[in-house]
């Protein structure tokens, strides 16, 4: 039997080890996406390029015509919506699991934004329709969850705050007040992920609503705000190492006196914590996996450098030279070992949901985009100058590999929650090991030594 055509994307190894996880359709989908992949996706990446215009103006005004092609493709393969599952999301969801969908995700790794956007398994995207799925009432999701569903709108996030230190949420100074039947939201945000798209049509807005609260993880809310509601102010986009990542970009965010009914409010006063944690988990696995995607492809194209006849230096193919075997040997090592610490916090989400794959989670968090970034820099040096260039990719893939060290929390949060987590285990080790000199010395004293 021939493998599965992921084998050539992953490896031999780690298929093994996850195959009987997969389902028939599980199978299916992912050979489709792959060879949706290779012969859809990644000869339309330099149009996509093309089709956005360099005018500062145009460029947030513009629907890249390609990417709705295509977008029309995989909904007729029935690559759509992957990252829902219908185990938790019955009447929403497809028959996929976080393992399956995290396989899926580091393929469409392999091609940007450009790869999710087509599946409608893009970030902010994914994330928005999972807290409206798992939290919003009937009218909501009725209202924003379909289209979001459907691929005809998208939508933004608004945490972080400009002068905020945002990597503690509890100190988010945005203000949500009911006045009568309306909800009154007034803040500054900043790096809003999406809010430049003029398809976006609703930013889901985490606030303060109840600062006095004794308990500071009740004090927050979170409310549906239309994009084009009166006070709902884009005042630019921020860069990341020069890029706007245009049409959708990291806007920073004003909320002037901006007015909602009550019936936007998500799930209830004060649950905002609990909201974004439930959102936070599954997202944190899919940036993840296309990190490992966006990691495979890196080592791919300098494998593909190095040994290029025509990049010969000195008489010799470049991995002749210094250390690139090496280096090449260590980034291998790198993704096969990412990648199963990442399988292990899908399947524990599987299992005990994201609230139940907290330490895994937090393990992948901070292991996972640090190695990707580390695999792509070895990339760009063995490219020369032009690996820092728009020529190659590498360059805008390290700038968004390079994010998500802070996105969704910085990798010194997961690391302290981490931390604190292995600490909490230290009574049961001295217990243990207070058993293990009982039983020594019993043992020490029917030797009678």
């Amino acid at each position: 039997m021939a493998p599965h055509p992921v084998v050539e994307l992953t490896s031999e190894a780690s298929w093994n080890l996850i195959e009987d996880r997969f389902t028939p359709y599980g199978k299916e989908t992912l050979a489709k996406l792959v060879y949706f992949l290779q012969d859809e996706i990644l000869p339309s990446v330099k149009l996509a390029h093309a089709q956005l215009p360099k005018d500062p103006a145009q460029r947030w005004k513009t629907v890249i015509p390609v990417i709705e092609e295509l977008k029309v493709k995989a909904r007729k393969l029935g690559l759509w919506n992957l990252f829902l599952s219908k185990t938790h999301y019955p009447e929403h969801g497809v028959p996929l699991t976080n393992v399956e969908y995290a396989v899926m995700a580091e393929v469409l790794g392999r091609g940007g934004h450009l790869a999710s956007e087509a599946v409608n398994c893009s970030a902010p995207d994914t994330g928005n329709m999972e807290v409206i799925a798992r939290y919003g009432s009937p009218e909501q999701q009725n209202k924003w969850l379909v289209p979001l569903l459907n691929g005809g709108i998208r939508s933004a996030f608004a945490m972080t705050e400009r002068f905020v230190s945002s990597s503690d949420a509890r100190n988010i100074k945005t203000s949500i007040k009911r006045e009568g039947d309306e909800i009154v939201i007034n803040g500054h945000k900043w790096w809003i992920s999406g809010a430049g798209d003029p398809r976006t049509k609703l930013h889901l807005v985490m606030g303060k609503s109840d600062p006095d609260n004794a308990n500071v993880y009740q004090q927050q809310s979170v409310v549906i705000v239309p994009a084009d509601a009166p006070g709902v102010k884009i005042i630019r986009p921020m860069e990341i190492f020069g890029y706007d990542d245009a049409p959708e970009g990291h806007c920073e965010v004003i909320y002037d006196n901006v007015r909602v009914p009550v019936g936007n409010l998500v799930l209830g006063w004060g649950r905002g914590f609990e909201i974004i944690q439930g959102r936070l988990g599954p997202g944190r696995i899919h940036h993840c996996m296309r990190s490992i995607g966006a990691a495979s492809r890196a080592l791919d194209l300098m494998i593909e450098r190095v040994t290029d006849p025509t990049r010969k230096t000195f008489g010799k193919f470049l991995y002749q030279h210094g250390t690139v075997v090496a280096e090449i040997a260590q980034s291998r090592a790198e993704i096969e070992s990412a990648r199963l610490l990442v399988m292990s916090a899908a399947l524990q989400i599987d299992k005990q949901r994201a609230k139940g794959a907290l330490k895994e989670i937090g393990i992948a968090k901070f292991v996972v985009p640090a190695m990707a970034c580390g695999v792509v820099d070895r990339a760009m040096q063995a490219y020369g100058a032009e690996g820092l260039s728009q020529d190659q990719e590498l360059a805008s893939m390290f700038a968004q590999l390079r994010t998500l060290r802070l996105a969704d929390g910085p990798d010194e949060v997961h690391i302290q929650q981490v931390g604190q987590r292995e600490l909490k285990r230290a009574p049961g080790l001295h217990k243990r090991a207070a058993e293990l000199k009982q039983k020594e010395f019993a043992v020490l004293s029917k030797a009678r030594l």
